[in-house]
């Protein structure tokens, strides 16, 4: 592993999002047992709950994958961009079946991203996105980890603060 890139960038991002490691908790270790009614719990008005904070990674993770590859927009399941208000369920059940389900989007999004990135070469991965100029596949395959870990110590935050 240590001269293939690929797959240091592919533990790098297993490890931000569901992987054991050294740093502690992980993404979905961060989401481990939250119900819910405390996903939707908010610290303030207009500030995000941890439901939303979801749904940003996982659209952060199709778009990663949409830059570095250049596919069209429109495969992400919901309308818009960056930050998707959560919840607007009409019961707890309803909101339980709401949350599992974007939760499986998260693990979907990481998946699909995880498969573009072991599809490079080193060549590919050392190279510019074939979306957005500018881009280096490198730095987005590598900012997907930072963006997890980021998104992960908010999340704790937020049910700490909720207690």
């Amino acid at each position: 592993m240590a001269n293939d890139p690929i797959a240091q960038i592919l533990v790098s991002i297993d490890q931000a999002y569901d992987r054991h490691s050294w740093h502690g908790t992980n993404l979905r270790g961060s989401l481990r047992g939250v119900t819910a009614e405390e996903a939707s719990w908010r610290p303030a008005p207009g500030r995000h709950n941890i439901w939303e904070l979801v749904v940003h990674c996982a659209y952060w993770k199709y778009s990663a994958r949409r830059q570095m590859l250049g596919e069209p927009k429109g495969a992400f399941p919901y309308p818009g961009s960056d930050f998707f208000e959560r919840p607007d369920p009409a019961s707890a059940e309803t909101a339980e079946r709401a949350w599992v389900a974007d939760l499986e989007v998260l693990a979907s999004m990481h998946k699909s991203l995880r498969s573009a990135i072991a599809g490079l070469s080193p060549e590919e991965l050392a190279g510019p996105s074939r979306g957005r100029k500018g881009r280096q596949m490198f730095d987005i395959a590598v900012g997907v980890a930072a963006h997890d870990l980021y998104h992960a110590g908010q999340i704790q935050l937020l049910k700490r603060l909720r207690e």
